[in-house]
């Protein structure tokens, strides 16, 4: 104490005066008083009263004095809180209500007592009446079915204050009218309320004393069970959905299920399958009804034949938040269906798809169905086992079908053997596929369907069978909605309440160890899906880390971790094309297109000379003609005409169009283009459409601007001399083919050969003319004998070639192949022609054909300066009508028509159409999606090692 004081006043640097106040104010410092020797007590006593005027305000709070003997100062430590304290009033409160708690307290704990021990012993009593009961019974059951036995119920009164203390704390009040024991309500009504979270008054099981003893008594007693209760239960039914509770419970399968939709839309291993409930069964043993049970509505295809093709692997989706209850199917892009006929269509589409040469198939449909009204849970549907084989079910379809289900009963997947009540479990085709591959029935589930078509103690044998014991045990259910559902969409209430009218009414199914009702099945499923995949956690873990690390060194090794989008990919596709189509655009201009109309014209130029001089014998004679002949004028101005007048506008513009298309096919089969048919097929449709939309008004243009020249051609000096050098040009091109094609033959058939053969065609030729003119002859002196009558020419005609025909046959035949006779005749006119050419080329480099006055004379050049004339004026308006509009409408249309009109989805359908860029998508994808799943999964086994650590200590 001393010490205290002393640290007190040595840390104090300030000190009060030396006259001191009874009551004074709230003093926090030490304060020092002076005496002239050491005080005396009655000092001592009488400074203390005056410090501590009032000590039952200042309780346990007293100041404290010192005496410095040095400087004769008494030295005073004032309190270091206010003089009144609250802290005080709080435990003088505390201390004067303790015994009145302690009381309280006694009392409650005893009245929880008194009720515990009449719980016993009502319970007690009602087994012994129970057992009596039974007895009876089945004694008086041996007499006759008419005889009833009632024997009086067991009722309890609570007093009436019991009821009223813990009416507040149970819920509704209760009163003390007919309050049935637990024990002689059927079992599983009691299951579900003690599960469900809305009969407790603290979800989080903590609470005061009594609290609890208010759940003991709650617990001892039961609802009314008159009828109107039970209809105000069964209509809020409808709007039930799965308790919190639950919701927690089944955070694992929750979250395990959305892991399996992950690894289901990427390429997984066998190891990486999560467990799923695969439901088997012999046809009609009512599968069906089960499923839809359990999802609240009729969405299965139904049928006499088999309808059930295909597995179908349903996932139900609890969707606590939403009310809205849908189906998806993710293979089919479909999007929500809200109308579950619509989703029973589309299954019998799909499971009919099948052929009839397969009859089942290995590729599943997948279902998705939100609502919150299911649990969450995976299914797996099979077709029913065939008991009896027709020619509509062969034996191949059923050992097809056993051969489907074994691959999905295997490990970790639970088996739901679905086996009808009317029919003998020794003939149970699932129970015998389940016994293969689950010998001790540790992962399979028995459900007994049809309950109601069975006498009560059939059904409950059935249930308690021990000739094919399971460890998860057999559960009875009915699932036959009644017919009147109060327009209810959901039939899971509807059921339910009529399974629970079914069962209420029958008193065996209520013993202890038989379990009945859909609503156990669903909770059943629940809790051993959430038991398995808790098993399967950390398995999954380690393969799925096996999985993630072997896509990441792939994504490493083959890309250098270099991320794309199928947005990026489309967006360099188009720019690509655009780039591609801007060096084309750069490439084909107006030099180009004259090039095209020019070399057209010129072609159109040699047809013409060789149709009209080449062939004609006079063409020897033309140098020689005078400058009046009208012959050769004649012929100059027939073959203008031709060149002018034969629709140079379409033909010229069609010629360009041609070109165009023909650049734009070879655009679309370059990269990348060439892995998109489709987007290839779409550029060279819009292509074309641009082209079509532009071509008649181009081609009547430059009809309208070459009109002029179809009347009058004036020439220069200089145009004239241009059309000299160009002709000699064109016939040396013209003689070097000719020549090149002669040899051609020459090498082909050989010289000699080819000699023996061309002599033989010249000399057939000379003798046919000469029997031609010998049978003329013949034929006319006949006539003149005979007949007055003239000869129709046609028939003179005939008569000639008959004879020519014969004669051709009879050489053929007898000397030489007709293939080395046709090549014969060609020989003979390429050497006629060469021999033309050097003679017109010769005329083109004399002196007559200097000037264009002589324009008759040479014919070639002539129609080669009209048709350089024609070229350029055409080519003038093909680039203004048609070219540029062509380069400036075709990007556009490619953002519009391939860029603006693609959604998500198309996007990603173009980017995998290349083969490099889908593998590095789905890599990339893949490694993605892994990575998701492993964040899941941590967080699962985080979670899973908390709860062990909480259960821990507790155990201990």
């Amino acid at each position: 104490m001393i010490s205290q004081i002393l640290r007190r006043v040595v840390n104090t640097p300030r000190i009060i005066s030396d006259n001191i106040t009874p009551n004074s104010s709230r003093s926090y410092r030490p304060s020092a008083i002076r005496f002239g020797s050491f005080p005396t007590k009655l000092q001592r006593r009488q400074l203390h009263r005056i410090i501590n005027p009032n000590p039952l305000l200042s309780y346990g709070h007293r100041h404290s004095t010192f005496y410095n003997v040095r400087n004769k100062q008494l030295l005073v430590v004032g309190p270091q809180i206010r003089t009144i304290s609250f802290i005080s009033v709080s435990r003088f409160v505390l201390h004067a209500l303790r015994i009145p708690a302690a009381g309280v307290t006694m009392g409650v704990g005893g009245l929880a007592y008194a009720n515990y021990k009449l719980n016993d012993m009502a319970s007690k009593s009602s087994d012994f009446l129970s057992s009596i009961t039974s007895g009876i019974k089945s004694a008086v059951g041996t007499i006759g079915q008419g005889i009833n036995v009632d024997l009086p119920s067991v009722e309890i009164h609570v007093p009436e204050f019991l009821a009223n203390i813990f009416s507040s704390k149970s819920g509704p009040s209760i009163t003390s009218n007919s309050l049935q024991m637990e024990s002689d309500r059927p079992r599983f009504i009691k299951k579900e309320d003690e599960n469900n979270p809305n009969n407790s008054s603290d979800p989080s099981g903590g609470g005061t004393g009594a609290t609890a003893a208010a759940a003991t008594v709650g617990a001892a007693t039961l609802f009314s069970t008159n009828e109107q209760d039970e209809d105000e239960n069964v209509k809020n039914a409808s709007n039930k959905s799965i308790p919190a509770q639950d919701n927690q419970f089944m955070l694992l399968t929750k979250k395990l299920i959305e892991v399996r939709n992950i690894l289901m839309s990427i390429d997984h291993k066998e190891a990486l399958r999560l467990p799923s409930i695969v439901v088997i069964g012999s046809q009609s043993s009512g599968k069906s009804s089960v499923l839809e049970a359990i999802v609240g509505h009729e969405f299965l295809p139904k049928g006499s034949n088999m309808v059930t093709r295909r597995p179908i692997e349903l996932t139900l989706i609890h969707t606590p938040q939403s009310k809205e209850e849908y189906g998806e199917f993710p293979q089919l892009g479909l999007g929500k269906i809200h109308d579950f006929s619509h989703i029973q269509q589309t299954l019998r589409d799909l499971n009919l798809a099948v052929p009839e040469s397969e009859c089942v198939s290995n590729k599943s449909i997948e279902l998705r169905i939100y609502s919150p009204n299911v649990p969450d849970l995976t299914l797996i549907d099979l077709p029913g086992y065939i008991q009896v084989t027709n020619k509509n079910q062969p034996e191949t379809l059923k050992d097809k079908i056993v051969e489907l289900c074994e691959q999905h009963i295997r490990e970790p997947n639970i088996i739901l053997a679905v086996c009808a009540a009317d029919v003998d479990l020794a003939n149970s085709e699932a129970l015998k596929a389940g016994r293969k591959v689950d010998p001790l029935g540790l992962r399979t589930i028995g459900v007994i369907t049809k309950m109601d078509l069975v006498e009560p103690e059939i059904g409950s044998a059935i249930l308690r069978n021990t000739d094919y014991p399971l460890h998860l045990g057999y559960i009875g259910v009915v699932c036959k909605p009644p017919a009147n559902r109060n327009n209810q969409k959901n039939i899971t209430s509807a059921l339910m309440h009529h399974e629970d009218q079914f069962f209420r009414s029958n008193y065996v199914y209520s013993q202890r160890g038989i379990q009945v009702g859909t609503g156990t099945l669903r909770r059943k499923l629940m809790e051993v899906l959430e038991e398995s995949m808790a098993k399967s956690l950390f398995s999954i873990v380690g393969d799925v880390q096996l999985e993630l690390e072997e896509a990441r060194y792939q994504f490493k090794v083959q890309y250098n971790d270099r991320r794309i989008t199928a947005e990026s990919y489309v967006a360099e596709a188009i720019d690509s094309i655009k780039h591609n189509f801007k060096d084309f655009a750069h490439s084909f201009g107006k030099p180009q297109v004259r090039h095209e109309v020019r070399t057209m014209l010129e072609q159109r130029v040699l047809d013409l000379c060789a149709e009209l001089y080449w062939t004609d014998n006079k063409i020897v004679d033309l140098s020689k003609a005078s400058a009046d002949d009208l012959y050769w004028q004649y012929k100059l101005d027939m073959s203008s005409a031709a060149l002018t007048k034969s629709g140079i506008g379409r033909t010229s513009t069609q010629l360009v169009v041609d070109v165009l298309m023909a650049n734009m096919e070879k655009l679309a089969s370059m990269e990348p283009l060439n892995n998109h048919p489709d987007t290839s097929s779409k550029v060279l449709s819009f292509s074309n459409e641009i082209l079509r939309n532009k071509f008649h008004t181009t081609a009547d243009q430059v009809e309208n601007c070459v009109k002029p020249y179809k009347y009058e051609v004036e020439c220069s000096e200089q145009e004239w001399a241009d059309g000299v050098k160009r002709s000699i040009i064109l016939l040396e091109k013209e003689l070097e083919s000719c020549d090149k094609a002669l040899r051609h033959i020459r090498n082909t058939i050989g010289k000699k050969k080819l000699r023996a053969a061309i002599k033989y065609v010249l000399d057939a030729e000379k003798e046919e003319a000469k029997r031609i003119q010998a049978r003329i002859k013949d034929i006319g002196e006949a006539n003149s004998e005979t007949s007055t009558h003239t000869i129709p020419l046609a028939a003179l005609i005939s008569s000639v070639n008959d004879v020519t025909e014969e004669g051709d046959v009879e050489h053929t035949r007898l000397h030489f192949n007709p293939k080395v006779l046709e090549k014969a005749r060609e020989a003979i006119f390429l050497r006629d022609r060469s021999m033309i050419l050097k003679y017109r080329l010769a005329a083109l480099k004399s002196r007559q054909c200097k000037s264009p006055e002589n324009k008759q004379y040479c014919p070639e050049a002539f129609l080669n300066m009209v048709a350089e004339k024609l070229a350029y004026t055409a080519v003038m308006f093909i680039q203004v009508e048609l070219l540029n509009e062509f380069f400036f409408q075709f990007p556009r249309e490619v953002d519009n028509r391939l860029v603006y009109d693609l959604d998500r989805k198309q996007i990603l359908t173009f980017a995998k159409e290349n083969p490099h860029i889908r593998k590095h998508l789905e890599l990339q994808e893949r490694k993605r999606k892994l990575e998701e799943v492993m964040e899941k999964l941590n967080y699962l086994v985080r979670r899973q090692r908390d709860i062990e650590g909480r259960k821990g200590p507790t155990n201990l």
